[in-house]
């Protein structure tokens, strides 16, 4: 296992010469700032980018999430969603062409979702949090990912599961041929709704549906978010579950390594080591269900004196995971 940036939008040669000072040399683009116009990745962008990221040497390993609008129609359905699904054939095939190894993805019609940004942690650092009985209240997430623009839409879990299906049957013989492995990450909050709009990733038991339905193809796996997975009804129990059935068979492409406290419907995000799982322990089981991949910090606290990208509290998150490792 090594560790690979992430979290980044538009590498600049700071956050790139901060990466290579803590001896990371591959990075993952999240919603990467690119042309939209025509509603796919182009080829000639993605190349682009992944030569910027040489530039300063990284390499770029990992893009996660197209735009939320690429993607409305293949989540909900509707008469734009063969579209969108072509279209978004077209991006697996280019990144593939560009050389990207993954492509991650949510099912999330609702995003990502958060009732406070600025909840009290350790120390006074501020922290993302989630209350369900809150959520009326509006979505407080930040970044491409936090939407609320179809939030009110209604749609059952059976409808999302019957469109999950139909993104597989499509996406997945492409993947196999591009050479691009499908990174699903799960629901967060790993809730059943947000009003009446259904959720589907929120259990271990749900990730092992989804692995079921990929029938065995080698083009899926998981962006195994341990933050998220221990929001679940369970926490370390979720955490633990999902690693032993998703190691041994491979299916666990990159894992998001952060902590919350907490399980929904109300929890916080947090420090390594002050959230719901032992962090050594998880470390020794990722690699004991033979999972030898990257591992990212993703979110992290906002501390004093940091940077909007967070450069203070992700030395601090890279730098526990790095002595994990090295242990």
């Amino acid at each position: 296992m090594k560790v690979m940036i992430g979290q980044v939008q538009s590498l600049d040669e700071e956050t790139a010469q901060f990466a290579r000072q803590l001896g990371i040399d591959t990075v993952q683009h999240n919603t990467p700032t690119l042309d939209e116009s025509l509603g796919y990745w182009q080829y000639d962008h993605l190349v682009a980018l992944r030569e910027h990221c040489r530039s300063f040497g990284l390499n770029l390993i990992a893009l996660e999430n197209v735009p939320q609008p690429f993607m409305s129609a293949i989540k909900l359905g509707g008469p734009d969603q063969e579209r969108q699904l072509e279209l978004y054939c077209k991006t697996i095939t280019n990144v593939g062409r560009a050389g990207i190894q993954y492509l991650g993805f949510n099912f999330m019609p609702t995003g990502v979702w958060r009732t406070d940004r600025e909840a009290p942690g350790r120390g006074g650092a501020k922290v993302s949090a989630f209350d369900a009985s809150l959520v009326e209240g509006g979505n407080a997430a930040g970044g491409p990912q936090g939407n609320t623009a179809m939030t009110g839409v209604e749609v059952s879990e059976e409808e999302l599961w019957t469109n999950f299906t139909e993104f597989l049957r499509v996406a997945l013989p492409v993947a196999e041929e591009a050479g691009v492995r499908l990174a699903l990450h799960p629901d967060d909050p790993p809730v059943r709704s947000l009003g009446p709009t259904a959720r589907l990733f929120y259990s271990p038991e749900s990730l092992q549906r989804a692995i079921a339905l990929a029938k065995g193809s080698p083009a899926f796996g998981f962006d195994l978010c341990l933050g998220t997975v221990s929001e679940m009804e369970g926490g370390e129990k979720a955490v633990r579950t999902a690693i032993e059935t998703l190691g041994p068979p491979g299916a666990i492409c990159y894992v998001h390594f952060r902590q919350v406290q907490g399980t929904v419907p109300s929890f916080q995000e947090c420090f390594l080591g002050e959230g719901n799982f032992s962090p050594r322990e998880i470390i020794d089981l990722l690699a004991s269900s033979g999972f030898d991949g990257y591992l990212l910090d993703d979110h992290v606290p906002h501390i004093a004196g940091d940077t909007r990208w967070g450069h203070r509290a992700r030395a601090h998150a890279i730098g526990y995971i790095q002595g994990l490792l090295a242990q």
